[in-house]
């Protein structure tokens, strides 16, 4: 990575290209006060870059306040995103300032903004339009000034299409949209994360693990990496724990599955030759393959497997109605 790429963002390890491109985009809107969207997968560093944002934006001095959409029901997502008055509602025994009156001045991160409900949109609408909003259970209209970044691993785009995501929202948070790479698409940055997670482990639990070996790094970068840089942190700090020696052995790490499944799938991942393949079959497969084992993973439950693949319900449901092969069936 530049040195100047670095400096914006010390936090996001790496010299892959598809990441400092993304960066060279994001240090160019910094500055301003423009909405930004930041997309990508689960454990790609999102909030890392939300935070590069705010420090090298006007607003670096004011707060950095982050909030998952994904991790409270509607109605608490409600007050904590815009607070309420005494006696809004059964257990409002006082006044409460929500996330927007803290983030005054500052930055708010809205992480998974593609759960919010429909109803809230419409109130997140009006802050970007307007800059202002009303505590639950009260008329009087607030005035705030505050940055925007959102973040998803949805695609909002067919949220909107079936309904379920805003589409005067959707082209308001999308001013300017940075989409993050998944880790397999760095895998030349894979050697420096791991080192970089085996110094924090080091520090954390006291060890003195120096390094990895060669064949523990050569399975590290085998493995397709579906968690993304979140999955390699756990797979390091598992690995620092169970090292014996100074040098981090293959046996140390977890069992990483990707890198049985590339055995069992050799032939999606054959180089190709002269007599070329038929990409659309072989990506049908790849497809069916991780649908029929992230359904399996979640005993059949299809929110929950859509999650895993970052899909939406819908758009999963449209491929398994579409027929994928056989496998599939048993498992629902």
């Amino acid at each position: 990575m530049t040195d100047h790429a670095q400096a914006f963002c010390s936090e996001i390890i790496g010299n892959a290209k598809p990441l400092e491109a993304v960066l060279r985009r994001a240090q160019r809107v910094a500055a301003t006060d423009c909405t930004v969207l930041v997309t990508g997968e689960t454990g790609t560093g999102k909030e890392l870059l939300a935070r590069a944002l705010h420090r090298a934006s006007t607003r670096a001095n004011g707060p950095f306040v982050a909030v998952n959409c994904a991790a409270m029901s509607k109605d608490l997502l409600e007050s904590e995103l815009f607070g309420h008055i005494q006696g809004a509602f059964t257990t409002a025994v006082r006044n409460r300032e929500g996330r927007f009156q803290a983030a005054d001045g500052g930055t708010i991160f809205l992480d998974e903004v593609g759960e919010l409900p429909l109803d809230l949109q419409a109130k997140l609408l009006r802050v970007l339009q307007f800059k202002e909003f009303s505590l639950v259970g009260d008329s009087k209209v607030r005035k705030v000034d505050v940055r925007i970044i959102a973040a998803t691993n949805a695609e909002l785009q067919d949220m909107v299409k079936e309904g379920l995501f805003r589409q005067d929202l959707f082209y308001r948070l999308n001013v300017v949209q940075l989409r993050l790479p998944p880790l397999r698409d760095r895998a030349c940055d894979i050697e420096e994360l791991a080192e970089h997670f085996i110094d924090k482990m080091n520090r954390r639990y006291g060890r003195e693990v120096e390094g990895i070996s060669a064949e523990a790094m050569n399975k590290l970068r085998r493995h397709l990496w579906p968690g993304n840089i979140r999955e390699l942190e756990n797979a390091v700090e598992h690995a620092v724990l169970m090292a014996l020696g100074e040098e981090i052995d293959a046996e140390d790490l977890p069992l990483l599955e990707e890198e049985e499944d590339l055995e069992e799938m050799g032939d999606f991942f054959r180089p190709l030759t002269d007599d070329g393949i038929d990409l659309q079959s072989t990506l049908r497969k790849i497809e069916a393959h991780y649908i029929q084992q992230a359904l399996a993973q979640t005993s059949g439950n299809k929110n929950q497997a859509a999650n895993l693949l970052g899909l939406n319900r819908t758009t999963l449901v449209e491929k398994l109605k579409r027929g994928l092969p056989e496998a599939l069936a048993a498992i629902g």
